[in-house]
């Protein structure tokens, strides 16, 4: 199949239709309506990125009685120390802000007879959220100068000088390679699923955490063009209704339910509360044979039946549905949980790219924000949209005397033959997939999955990153016979290049400072000679680890990449 090639230029590019990148693009309208925008989805922006079957509570707001730095000790704690506080706060002052933009735009959020917003917790927002993606699309689609293209797969930043002057894309519904020159780029895509052999395999495995489309391209294209990354090694592991992956907060959160035991027991307190904790407590007690491990609802009220039918019609219907079918309701039968597969996520944990506190990358002309931007964990929707904006105040600001510059054309050949290569056919024995599952398997086995119950040792990540490297040498032999099958072998290269940094801050972190998250069985205890971050950049097809102290208290970080 030959390509062609079409050239683009804009002010400001955004990978990614998601929360971060549709609230960048309001910002950059509300505060510079001249300058012209392109936003690249690879599904459409209407329904992609983790809102996309919507949420039912906004985890990160302020309520009356708290303040921002409230919000930082909580994800600071939450994390064991290895977090961004400067990026926290910046965030965290932006919170409430946001929300009531969201309001504004047609988000529900429920209210008291007070007309004050009704708090779920410390932290949380009860919301109808099942349309908050159509509202952001929505929003995005009036706007001026501002242009949307769908089902295109960007692959590869465009550089010149270290510097990030476009990227370079593919049309999954066209033949068109996309050669898109920009004075700044976002990158806003997400994080990573799919690392690892998930809980449901086979004709099931779609039903995880985290969108099974969010394959680390954000992360992959910034490590291949030298972007220093950050905490690689704090994967997420989420604790999930078993068979569903639902959410279990609005289980502990919306009726107060305890995790117990089969015998009844309630377990929590005694491996802690923190996020990491409580998946680690799960893992043990059925490491123990006192297993399956539940949230305990029997005994709740109708009025709670109902709000909680309700609640998971929202964002995860499965559950209900499973509910319905059983002939039991939640009061009737307690809810069986499990952890599920480890993910890259800088919403939840702090991997992703080392920023600054306005989002700029080490890469001059890179921005990031959402859960590709790492250092500052916990931060959700409200979290995202808070980067967004920050980040588009940044590239205001940053692109004001900048001229758009031409992409080189030798690296613009290169990755449109890389392409066509793969359109070519020839005789392959195996394909994506195949070598997808094999990649699965090979972190499920040796970089901690769940058949070790997540633990490790270095060395089988060591054997794991030799053969992350020969199936991504395998990679470059498949043949994609349609742009479809084309997408599937990049994203499958994006996982393999995101798995090789994950094993390596696996095992640049010499202790086990967060049980599951990243549990060392060379180093079963915590060590302060390893509270500091683990950063990596990606030179000469090896990943070189840095280490950095911990900012301080009071203090920012800011390399000035501009």
């Amino acid at each position: 199949m030959n390509i062609n090639t079409q050239k683009l230029q804009t002010d400001i590019l955004i990978i990614g239709g998601g929360t971060a990148g549709c609230y960048a693009a309001l910002t950059i309208y509300e505060n510079s309506p001249e300058l012209n925008v392109l936003i690249c989805e690879k599904a459409h922006i209407k329904r992609s990125g983790c809102l996309a079957a919507g949420v039912n509570a906004l985890n990160a707001y302020i309520v009356e009685g708290r303040k921002p730095q409230d919000y930082v000790d909580y994800a600071r704690k939450d994390a064991d120390e290895i977090v961004r506080g400067d990026l926290l706060l910046t965030m965290s002052e932006k919170l409430n802000s946001v929300t009531e933009k969201l309001e504004k735009l047609g988000l529900v959020i429920l209210k008291t007879e007070n007309g004050k917003y009704v708090a779920r917790g410390n932290r949380n927002l009860k919301i109808n959220g099942e349309n908050i993606k159509p509202i952001l699309a929505d929003a995005v689609g009036k706007l001026p100068n501002t242009k949307v293209i769908n089902r295109i797969n960007i692959t590869d930043l465009a550089l010149k000088n270290n510097k990030v002057i476009g990227a370079y894309g593919i049309g999954i519904e066209n033949n068109i390679f996309y050669v898109i020159e920009a004075k700044a780029v976002l990158v806003a895509t997400g994080g990573a699923a799919g690392l690892y052999k998930p809980n449901n395999p086979g004709f099931s495995r779609h039903k995880m955490w985290y969108p099974p489309f969010n394959t680390g391209a954000g992360f992959a294209m910034g490590i291949k063009a030298g972007a220093e990354m950050t905490t690689f090694e704090m994967r997420f592991i989420a604790l999930r209704c078993k068979d569903t992956i639902a959410p279990t907060g609005t289980l502990a959160q919306g009726v107060g339910a305890k995790q117990v035991n089969s015998l009844g027991e309630v377990y929590e307190q005694k491996y802690g509360l923190t996020t990491s904790e409580r998946v680690y407590g799960t893992v043990s007690e059925n490491l123990a044979g006192r297993g399956p491990c539940y949230l305990k609802t029997e005994g709740i009220t109708a009025e709670q039946d109902d709000s909680l039918i309700k609640a998971y019609l929202n964002m995860a219907p499965s559950q209900t549905l499973k509910w319905i079918e059983s002939g039991k309701m939640p009061s009737q039968q307690n809810v069986e949980i499990e952890g599920t597969e480890p993910y890259i996520v800088g919403g939840h944990t702090a991997s992703g790219y080392w920023v600054d506190t306005r989002r700029r990358t080490t890469v001059r002309g890179l921005y990031a924000a959402g859960d590709v931007s790492g250092g500052c964990p916990q931060k959700y929707v409200t979290g995202a949209l808070a980067e967004g904006e920050i980040a588009a105040s940044a590239i205001i600001d940053d692109i004001k005397n900048i001229d758009l510059e031409n992409v080189d054309e030798h690296e613009e050949t290169a990755y449109k033959t890389e392409a066509e290569n793969f359109l070519t056919e020839k005789n392959t024995p195996f394909t994506a997939e195949q070598l997808e599952e094999a990649m699965q398997t090979v972190m499920d086995s040796y970089a901690g999955g769940i058949k070790t119950s997540y633990r490790f040792n270095e060395k089988q990540l060591e054997i794991a990153d030799e053969k992350i490297k020969k199936l991504f040498i395998l990679s470059e032999e498949l043949y994609a016979k349609d742009l479809q099958e084309l997408m599937y072998i990049y994203e499958l290269r994006e996982r393999l290049i995101v798995c090789r940094s994950v094993i390596a801050h696996l095992k640049a972190r010499k202790e086990t400072r967060w049980h599951s998250f990243a549990e060392n069985l060379d180093y079963p205890k915590k060590s302060d000679d390893f509270k500091k971050y683990i950063n990596s950049k990606f030179e000469n097809g090896e990943i070189k680890i840095i280490y950095r102290d911990l900012i301080k208290e009071g203090e920012d970080f800011e390399h000035f990449n501009r």
